[in-house]
């Protein structure tokens, strides 16, 4: 059996979308101009390579969208997220009793893959991340609250997915 991740495999982070996008990405990924694409639509990299730099960008966007919700407590990089998670970002509720009361801490993790990526592409993950702050579920309300805080969500969103699909194919942005 081989280990190569068969078509279906591989398109799976992308198999609910409408069958047109998935034509269209199978037809970029066997023209191999996938990358081509990604490259065309996102130039710049970020500079927030390190948890102190990732910090600060999240909580300054959490204190512009979010400013009564709990503090963030920490945000970090975390190598294990992508392969033992299966996730890009996640957001953790710590209770944890100090005397006589439970004590909240928020921590957001986010996929070390990130740490080289287009600035856009970090902060469509920290925003999803923040989000929960407010909606745990992915409802209604969470999208509204991710468009909100970045109003092309959604499509940054099929970006990332088919970043993750180069990725997997081999190749790079």
């Amino acid at each position: 059996m081989s280990d190569k991740p068969t078509e279906k495999g591989r398109l799976r982070t992308i198999a609910h979308y409408p069958p047109g996008v998935v034509q269209q990405v199978r037809q970029l990924l066997s023209e191999d101009r996938l990358g081509d694409y990604l490259r065309g639509k996102y130039t710049d990299r970020h500079q927030y390579n390190n948890d102190d730099a990732l910090y600060s960008f999240t909580a300054e966007l959490k204190e512009r969208y979010l400013k009564r919700s709990k503090p963030l407590n920490k945000a970090l990089y975390d190598d294990r997220l992508d392969t033992v998670s299966n996730a890009l970002g996640t957001h953790t509720r710590i209770s944890r009793a100090h005397g006589g009361k439970l004590k909240g801490r928020n921590e957001i993790r986010i996929a070390a893959l990130f740490k080289n990526t287009p600035t856009d592409f970090l902060r469509m993950i920290v925003v999803h991340e923040l989000a929960h702050f407010k909606e745990q579920d992915h409802n209604k309300a969470f999208y509204q609250l991710c468009c909100h805080m970045e109003p092309g969500y959604h499509q940054l969103e099929l970006d990332v997915r088919l970043y993750l699909l180069l990725l997997d194919a081999g190749q790079s942005l």
